[in-house]
């Protein structure tokens, strides 16, 4: 898993890395069709997995948004109740 911008970085130079041999990669060459195919399902894998990394992050995020949202309004209700409004 990346868990850093560092780690989003390197899968962001692998792609371009692939892009570039992809371009290189002449069509008769199996072998090599075959290890850049096999190389792009390795990063369509780490991915996919970033974007759930992130999916979970962004979901607790919102949990802890929601959360503080509610302890706000529980606060300013007390603080409106101790006021007599």
């Amino acid at each position: 898993m990346m868990a850093n911008a560092s780690g989003e970085d390197a899968l962001l130079r692998k792609l371009r890395r692939l892009t570039a041999r992809a371009g290189a990669v002449k069509a008769h060459d199996r072998a090599q069709l075959t290890a850049l195919l096999d190389d792009i399902g390795t990063l369509r894998g780490q991915l996919v997995r970033e974007c759930a990394r992130l999916d979970q992050e962004l979901n607790r995020a919102t949990v802890r948004v929601t959360a503080i949202t509610a302890y706000g309004r529980s606060a300013q209700s007390v603080r409106a109740l101790r006021r007599g409004h």
